[in-house]
């Protein structure tokens, strides 16, 4: 019987479009009790029915009660009828078990028609929430100016999300197997021993990976709009609609024609200057801002870089982040990023450039990008029926600076919370919906942001510093456990004696660091001044609190 259950079930799954939906039945009569999950997306306002088959093996079969709790109807009677068909034909049920069946949410009918969502930002961010919400049955409109925009981004995308996002090999310039760590006395470390045959970072251009993305959302009849949002009106009530202004640019003209469209929910995905995060007065944030150069090199030098990355720290290429040189498919992009003193990127930029100018000599810049990076989520992040994914949320992760996977990752789970709230476009969602994926995603990658915040601020916060980080990166426990929560973005469990060494080695790593710090320190002299004592170190100047407190 449990396998006549199974199978009816599994139909009542079926039935229901969302892929996040959950529809299983346990093989458990002998525990006295089966479960069956036709649409668990919420707790909040779900129907449930229990329904009792018998009570012992002598007391025969009885008739399952009246089943009134699934929402919409008969939409789950033939499966509901099946069910009870199988219990009845066993006769006799041996025990007692219980039937769970949780019904959909409260949220208003749409008559008529499919819920509308306008998704600003054709990023990955933009690119996934579309698809995702197209293939749900959503009526999906993304909007997106610039159709070639080429982000100044590393590009760097781990191997899980090739698989897990469906990307096709061709998109990958260059699949990353070694990269090399530089420290600012120019101590290098190969990274990598660690990665099998099969295990690589791949390389993308944005302008490449984010032209996919949108094309594939188009495919599953997402409107995409060539268009500049420039505000929206905030509805007065939970049903009526939001109103977009934009300018549509799809004709081919310069000048945008102002158009608007009404939708019933936004999913803001237009990055760190978000204008979505604007209008719901989301709140500010620290950024930095990230410059890169696209230069194309020599055959015989590029062959250096066939399958290679390098990482520079140090104050020169940047005071919080590192300098970086990635391999595309015929060029290499040279770039830094900095929060703190953002007028003087395009030194860093030369710096970085000049601590590989061995490497890239007989270049040619064919491109030069910046952009800032935000530093943190914002303030707020969903407000009423609208949302922020990817940058506009803030989702780049310190001391890495990575971005793309969170930016993909955060514009689907959003979708899917949409689609999962709206019961595939039948029915208006609520801001406690939009909350799911806040929820979800918070509890999924708020360590991940946690951590990396603190390495930032223990490794970027000098040179000696950063020396020690370079060392530590050649441990080969360390290069594993690295590489497989960033290639695979799971938290890796680790060996209890190599994490004590570890440890060991890190703090002995700081202690030489600090020594290294006090050492410069000496030659710190005082200034004559009428004013107020200062300590002038190298080329800036502190107050004596501040040196005492860097002592």
């Amino acid at each position: 019987m449990a396998a006549a259950i199974s199978s009816a079930l599994a139909g009542a799954t079926r039935s229901v479009a969302c892929p996040s939906c959950v529809g299983r039945a346990s093989d458990a009569v002998q525990r006295s009790e089966v479960r069956g999950a036709a649409y668990a997306c919420s707790s909040r306002s779900f129907g449930a029915v229990r329904s009792v088959a018998g009570e012992s093996s002598n007391a025969g079969s009885k008739p399952l009660k009246t089943f009134n709790g699934l929402r919409a109807g008969g939409v789950f009677k033939k499966e509901y009828d099946a069910l009870t068909e199988a219990v009845r034909a066993e006769g006799t049920v041996e025990e007692e078990f219980t039937l769970t069946i949780y019904a959909g949410r409260n949220g208003k009918p749409l008559e008529g028609r499919k819920l509308r969502v306008a998704v600003v930002g054709g990023g990955p961010a933009g690119g996934c929430a579309a698809e995702t919400l197209a293939q749900g049955g959503i009526e999906t409109f993304m909007f997106e100016r610039k159709m070639d925009n080429a982000k100044p981004c590393g590009g760097a995308i781990p191997l899980c999300m090739i698989g897990e996002f469906n990307l096709p090999l061709d998109i990958i310039d260059r699949k990353v197997t070694k990269m090399k760590m530089i420290s600012p006395s120019n101590v290098s470390v190969d990274v990598g021993k660690t990665l099998n045959e099969n295990e690589y970072i791949g390389m993308v251009r944005r302008e490449v990976l984010d032209s996919y993305l949108r094309d594939r959302a188009k495919s599953y009849s997402a409107n995409v709009i060539n268009g500049l949002f420039m505000k929206m009106d905030i509805p007065k009530d939970e049903n009526s609609p939001y109103v977009l202004y934009y300018n549509d640019y799809s004709s081919g003209s310069k000048v945008g024609v102002p158009r608007t469209l009404e939708v019933d929910a936004v999913i803001g995905a237009d990055g760190a200057n978000s204008r979505v995060a604007k209008d719901i007065d989301a709140g500010e944030y620290d950024y930095a801002i990230a410059f890169q150069e696209r230069i194309r090199i020599p055959a015989e030098k590029m062959e250096y870089y066939e399958n290679l990355a390098e990482m520079y720290v140090g104050d020169d290429v940047s005071p919080d982040f590192y300098g970086w040189v990635f391999p595309k498919c015929d060029h290499v992009a040279v770039g830094t990023g900095t929060v703190v003193n953002k007028p003087a990127i395009k030194k860093y930029q030369t710096a970085t450039r000049n601590r590989a100018k061995d490497k890239i000599a007989g270049g040619e810049i064919i491109r030069v990008e910046a952009h800032p990076i935000p530093e943190h989520p914002r303030p707020r992040r969903v407000s009423s029926r609208v949302a922020l994914v990817g940058d506009a949320a803030g989702y780049v992760t310190k001391c890495s600076g990575e971005g793309i996977y969170f930016a993909a990752k955060s514009g689907r789970m959003c979708a899917e919370a949409i689609v999962e709230g709206s019961m595939n476009g039948t029915r208006m969602v609520d801001e406690s919906d939009l909350r799911k994926y806040l929820e979800k995603w918070d509890k999924t990658y708020w360590p991940t942001y946690k951590v990396l915040d603190i390495l930032q601020k223990v490794f970027y916060r000098s040179n000696p510093a950063r020396e020690a980080f370079v060392e530590m990166c050649a441990d080969d426990y360390v290069q594993k456990m690295t590489f497989d929560s960033y290639l695979y973005k799971t938290v890796v469990p680790g060996n209890p004696l190599d994490d004590i060494k570890l440890a060991v080695n890190t703090i002995g790593s700081l202690i030489r660091a600090s020594a290294l710090r006090r050492e410069s320190q000496k030659e710190i002299q005082f200034v004559p001044s009428t004013r107020p004592w200062k300590l002038d170190v190298g080329f800036k100047n502190l107050s004596l609190q501040e040196a005492l407190d860097l002592v």
